[in-house]
């Protein structure tokens, strides 16, 4: 990562992600231009944040959370930007919902999204 200085994780990670090449997660960040994109990555994440917990790998373990609080934080950072529409900002702050109770409780998360694409779908 070094020798690419100063290109950012996030930056090189969207860079990746337009190659169409997969990218294992973590690395591969939290992918959310659509919610079937974002529950994908977020559920692969937990997968991968729970073998890390079960076999102690800590540093994999903290790279998942990490990778979802600079989602989230990015998320965050789109709803609140003055050139967002309505219906964008609406569905960024749906999004960093999701990525806070990922953050919370990532073992709930994928019963939880089912429930709340549900409720959502009811809503619609």
């Amino acid at each position: 990562m070094d020798a690419l200085a100063p290109i950012s994780e996030s930056y090189l990670r969207h860079l990746l992600a337009e190659t169409g090449i997969p990218v294992e997660p973590p690395f591969g960040g939290v992918r959310q231009k659509t919610f079937a994109e974002l529950e994908q990555s977020l559920v692969e994440l937990e997968q991968v944040y729970t073998r890390a917990k079960e076999t102690g790998d800590r540093s994999r373990a903290q790279l998942c959370r990490n990778v979802v609080i600079q989602a989230k934080d990015h998320a965050r950072l789109a709803a609140r930007s003055p050139k967002t529409t309505a219906e964008k900002r609406a569905a960024k702050q749906e999004m960093v919902q999701w990525m806070l109770v990922w953050l919370d409780n990532p073992g709930v998360f994928p019963a939880w999204v089912k429930l709340r694409r549900l409720k959502l779908e009811g809503n619609a």
